[in-house]
């Protein structure tokens, strides 16, 4: 069964999930990717909304009811493939040669929120949805890669605070540290934001992936060079 789907308005590609609360396991990896390479295949593609189409949710992370068995069953080579996984869409993402927008309709947390900053800009609903850094009460430590290109989404100082604390942030706080580029008013409001910002964009492929290869050189090299060691010797929890 695919849990997500693409369609397209125009020049823009909307890559809809839609798996409830789209919970990051290996089939999402796979579909994600998939889904990826799809988007750019079609070279009429301008730009790329990433949103989901549960009335709650845009990703809730990290799918623990996969996560907790397999490490029960010490299924480490099965969740390293994993990890690596995500590091590729992530790079995917950070490389890729058209802007990415995540359209949040509801809450981003944990691995779904640091998807979100894998993006090039983000929205949110004013009227519903929390993004949450709820690793530091799950005892998930994050990967150096994670936080090298979550540093580039939001301040440091806000970074900071999320990651220790763990609190939950709506998006009108967000909006003012311009970790999204609006507080859109409710779901409908949202997409067309989405929409109209995407719309504007009509950069040739080359010339976007370069700049976005240059400006993120550093943090593909810590995602391709330090997550190994965390990844191969399974410190992925505390």
């Amino acid at each position: 069964m695919n849990t997500m789907n693409i369609t397209s308005q125009g020049s823009v590609a909307i890559l809809t999930m839609s798996n409830g609360e789209n919970r990051h396991n290996p089939t999402f990896a796979k579909e994600m990717q998939a889904c990826l390479a799809q988007v750019l295949n079609n070279k009429e593609h301008k730009a790329l909304i990433i949103t989901a189409d549960d009335e709650k949710c845009w990703s809730l992370g990290i799918d623990t009811d996969w996560l907790m068995p397999a490490l029960k069953e010490q299924q480490f080579q099965q969740i390293r493939d994993f990890m690596y996984a995500m590091d590729d869409i992530f790079k995917t993402l950070l490389l890729f040669p058209i802007p990415v927008i995540a359209a949040l309709n509801g809450h981003a947390f944990g691995n779904g929120a640091i998807l979100a900053c894998a993006c090039d800009f983000r929205f949110m609903r004013a009227d519903r949805g929390f993004f949450c850094f709820p690793e530091v009460d799950l005892s998930i430590p994050f990967l150096p890669g994670m936080i090298a290109f979550v540093k580039k989404a939001m301040p440091y100082y806000r970074f900071n605070e999320m990651k220790l604390t763990g609190r939950r942030v709506a998006a009108k706080e967000l909006e003012q540290d311009h970790v999204i580029e609006k507080a859109s008013l409710d779901q409908q409001t949202l997409l067309s934001d989405a929409l109209q910002f995407a719309s504007n964009f009509d950069k040739k492929r080359a010339i976007f992936s370069e700049h976005k290869k240059r400006l993120h050189k550093e943090i593909i090299n810590i995602i391709e060079n330090e997550n190994s060691h965390y990844i191969d010797n399974n410190l992925l929890i505390v």
